[in-house]
């Protein structure tokens, strides 16, 4: 399977943080550099792509899971 650098970077992350709720903001900064903080549409749409990649059923995913409002968490 083929991640983009952006894809591995938001993986990458939030398995280093598995588990952890890890928010919008300290991701966003984390795999786009410090000078982002109020884009996190860019997360809702690698989420989305990682989804489709790597979830069994994309739409209730089992390891990529949303946080409403605050973040996300890998769950393995």
């Amino acid at each position: 399977m083929h991640l983009t650098p952006r894809e591995w970077g938001i993986v990458e992350y939030l398995l280093r943080h598995r588990g952890q709720l890890v928010h919008k903001m300290d991701l966003l900064q984390a795999v786009w550099g410090q000078a982002y903080s109020k884009e996190t549409n860019y997360l809702r749409v690698y989420m989305s792509q990682l989804r489709q990649k790597l979830e069994k059923d994309p739409g209730h995913p089992q390891y990529l899971i949303t946080e409403l409002g605050v973040g996300y968490r890998m769950v393995v």
